[in-house]
């Protein structure tokens, strides 16, 4: 547990935070050459200071309104909890699934616990244009 007892899933998280470091960029895209952090790294980052502070967090999959699937990545403290959705592709073969819940996986816990997981390049790619 932490130096000292904690009420809230907020407090629990705030003192995990102050805990964690930014995730290891232990990866490469080869289309962008952008460094990234794996699950794994992200995971190496999270686990002790979550457990410290009494945190668990789970990713699990539920099925929405016309057949659409979800990541469900919930951060838990007690019975308190925070829930973060993130809507997975559909009719796409095995290993695109599997690649898109990867991705998902490390975009939800980054984001959850406001980690960085990846080289910040000012929204050019989703933008299509080129850093200045």
């Amino acid at each position: 547990m932490a130096d000292q007892p904690t009420t809230s899933i907020a407090a629990a998280l705030s003192a995990a935070q102050g805990q964690m470091k930014n995730a290891s960029f232990d990866k490469v895209n080869p289309h962008f050459k952008s460094k990234y952090a794996s699950l794994a790294a992200i995971l190496d980052v999270i686990r002790e200071p979550l457990a410290k502070n009494g945190l668990a967090v789970t990713q699990t999959l539920e099925g929405g309104v016309n057949g659409t699937l979800f990541l469900i990545t919930t951060l838990r403290y007690g019975a308190e909890g925070i829930n973060s959705w993130y809507p997975l592709p559909m009719n796409v073969k095995p290993q695109e699934f599997g690649s898109a819940l990867t991705y998902a996986r490390r975009y939800s816990l980054s984001a959850l616990l406001n980690i960085s997981a990846d080289d910040d390049d000012d929204a050019n790619i989703a933008n299509n244009s080129k850093a200045k």
